[in-house]
């Protein structure tokens, strides 16, 4: 078993080492799954390894440029927004005697990341036990008759729950080979002030399960360490689309600063780190020119306008203890990003390990954290790492005898200037204007002064960020939520109009206040315009888009609106849906065939809601068609059982058809009617009385 091991943790090394070109490694040993959060600003995917290593995602050529940060996006709409390269899992612990090898080591660690992971010896998933549970399933979105939301491939919901407090919860189990279990629960909101963090919460316990068969070796644990690992890389932007290049794609100039590491501070707030952009020697430009990675040739967006980190919101004084230690984490070093002690996964190499060990308890730096021993020079010449450095959080020593456990919360966030603020920063830095308004309303001539101003108010935004996170905890993660979003949004492209439709299912809950629906021409990513608002009195549920040209593409989404009265941050102001619910990522155009302009025919495809309704025993459907299709129109139950079929698959000519349903043989209740008529399709629900 040992010899297995050390042969493919050699291998892998050496990959990681010597970075050969057309190499595809394998990073994750074992049966690999991941899962995304996608319902807020931040979007994130999490791995059943248990850390989401380097290329973890899609296992490229061992450190291609292309795809080394793939994480940790924010703001979530914009390509290239990812600001993590990977994360580390390690488990430390003391005097342990093996049961696989047979040995007794002085020192024990079990390796995930952040480079590679293997499921198969270090950590091994729970069989069955890796799931997100949701509090509703996403909406349905479709333009055109075709689905039209990243939501269908990526926010796969296994349960629902209606009384979850988060909207997304993803729940992993895993063994380690010294016998602790830890149980990783994740999750993510999407209400506005919320929506920048995931909170993540560690439970770990001496099961003396040491393998994914169950197998026992129970013994009492000492000296065990959590020890976390970020790397991450802030201005990828800058890097992929060209102003930057060279070592800021895998995080040379990322610089890490370190807070609240002493509880009797008289300024102590809380305990975290972050990590952010800083000025780039290859960058062409002078240190105080780089902040925020501004583009040179062009008005632009900044390239790194965000700061990226993890605050502790709770860590267990110890087994039995489960008041919080403020002195937790009690060791913040920063590795060396190609240091071999980063690169190895092997639990069974005994110098590797001790190595390993005595990184995870080195405590707090005496010398300062990673950005104050940089100081006040380009961030790329300090220290000899060519990978960077990983900042790290260690949790210990706790001593778990069996059946003992600890439990350790944390979010992981991402906050900064906003795209329109970014864009506007870095546009007014690129002219060289005359004058400058620095984010304490004062004025300057000095653009650069004014540049890394707006910059470091990515500081403030983080720290904010954490606090809400902070709150949400202590809380109970009960906060306030919005009404919910429609739990369908259709959108059909017209003749002379673009008309939205979308379901009232929100109109019955409490502090409902109305819907606001914003668009985009041209592409996905980019900045979305309110174009139609209403309020609780004038609800409706449909918006014809008569502002629209030719040959133009159109994006949208709709967002339900609160009442104001649920604000516990800003009172009166509403609480809104999430537009990642309802965003569309196909496009809208006005039709220009011969038959959408005929006026004979209907402009876009519709499917009317019965009349009447709720009905007994009898009611009328009407559907219209704009062009010739096959026609299939069911009835289906609460549980998605099919129930009565009304037409299928019958030619219709264009035009506007009705359809009676009878439903005597129909039990009490609400049912959901679905029609196709070729790529398109709709949905209304109907409700039987007697």
């Amino acid at each position: 078993m040992k010899k297995q091991l050390t042969t493919i943790v050699i291998c892998m090394t050496v990959l990681g080492f010597n970075r050969p070109r057309e190499i595809f490694a394998q990073e994750v040993i074992g049966d690999h799954e991941i899962r995304w959060l996608r319902v807020g600003e931040l979007r994130a995917w999490y791995s059943n390894c248990g850390v989401e290593v380097e290329y973890g995602r899609r296992g490229r050529a061992c450190c291609s440029v292309e795809d080394q940060t793939d994480n940790m996006y924010w703001p979530a709409l914009y390509l290239h927004s990812d600001k993590s390269i990977c994360k580390g899992l390690w488990l430390g612990t003391t005097n342990f005697n093996d049961p696989v090898s047979g040995e007794s080591y002085a020192y024990k660690v079990v390796q995930a990341g952040p480079r590679f992971a293997n499921m198969l010896t270090n950590f091994m998933p729970e069989p069955g036990v890796f799931k997100m549970i949701g509090r509703f399933q996403s909406p349905v979105v479709t333009v055109d008759g075709e689905a039209a939301t990243d939501n269908n491939l990526n926010d796969q919901v296994d349960e629902i729950d209606p009384t979850l407090l988060a909207d997304r919860v993803i729940v992993s189990e895993l063994h380690s080979n010294i016998g602790i279990t830890i149980t990783r629960k994740i999750m993510a909101f999407s209400q506005q002030y919320h929506q920048n963090y995931h909170i993540i919460e560690y439970v770990l316990k001496n099961t003396g399960i040491i393998d994914a068969e169950g197998t026992m070796a129970p013994q009492n644990l000492s000296d065990v360490y959590l020890f976390m690992m970020g790397r991450h890389g802030p201005g990828w932007e800058a890097a992929q689309l060209g102003w930057r290049g060279g070592s800021i794609r895998w995080g040379r100039n990322t610089l890490n600063h370190v807070f609240g590491q002493n509880p009797g501070a008289g300024d102590f707030e809380m305990r975290g780190y972050f990590s952010y952009y800083g000025p780039h020697s290859g960058s062409g430009l002078t240190y105080e020119e780089d902040w925020g990675a501004p583009r040179t040739d062009r008005i632009s967006v900044l390239g790194a306008p965000a700061f990226i980190g993890a605050v502790t919101l709770h860590a267990d004084k110890g087994p039995g203890n489960p008041a919080d230690d403020p002195y937790q984490p009690t060791s913040t070093p920063f590795l060396g990003a190609d240091a071999y002690i980063t690169q190895v996964i092997d639990s069974y190499d005994e110098t590797v390990m001790t190595n390993q060990y005595m990184a995870i308890v080195t405590g707090h730096p005496a010398e300062g954290d990673h950005a104050t021993q940089a100081g006040d020079d380009f961030a790329d010449t300090y220290g000899s790492d060519p990978g960077g450095y990983i900042q790290c959080l260690g949790y210990g020593p706790y001593n778990l005898e069996v059946g003992e456990s600890v439990r350790i919360v944390i979010a992981e966030a991402v906050d900064g200037l906003d795209r329109a603020k970014s864009l506007e920063v870095g546009s007014a830095w690129y002219q060289d204007l005359n004058s400058y308004t620095l984010p304490s309303g004062e004025t300057t001539a000095d653009r650069n002064e004014y540049k890394k101003a707006w910059v470091w108010t990515a500081e403030d935004s983080i720290m904010q960020t954490y606090r809400r996170a902070m709150a949400n905890y202590q809380c109970q993660y009960n906060i306030p939520q919005p009404p919910p979003p429609p739990e369908t949004f259709t959108v059909f492209s017209g003749a002379n109009r673009i008309v939205l439709t979308w379901a009232d299912n929100a109109v019955s809950t409490p502090h409902f206040g109305g819907y606001g629906i914003y668009r985009a021409t041209g592409r996905v990513d980019t900045l979305y315009t309110l174009i139609f608002e209403c309020d609780v009195l004038d609800a409706v549920h449909q918006f014809e888009d008569r502002t629209v040209v030719p040959d133009c593409d159109y994006y949208y989404f709709i967002v339900t609106k609160g009442d104001g009265s649920q604000n516990n941050l800003y009172p009166g102001i509403p609480l809104i849906s999430s537009k990642y619910w309802t965003l569309t990522n196909r496009p809208a155009r006005l039709l220009t065939t011969d038959v959408a302009s005929d006026p004979k025919f209907p402009e876009f495809y519709s499917l009317e809601q019965n009349f009447p309704n709720p009905f007994n025993p009898v009611t009328t459907l009407r559907f219209s068609l704009p062009a010739p299709q096959s026609v299939n129109l069911a009835l289906y139950d609460r549980l998605g059982r099919q129930v009565k079929i009304l037409i299928q698959d019958e030619l219709y000519a264009a035009g506007v058809h009705t359809v009676t349903l009878r439903g005597e043989d129909l039990e009490s209740g609400l049912y959901l009617c679905r029609i196709r008529a070729g790529i398109w399709s709709a949905f209304r629900k109907l409700i039987v009385v007697k």
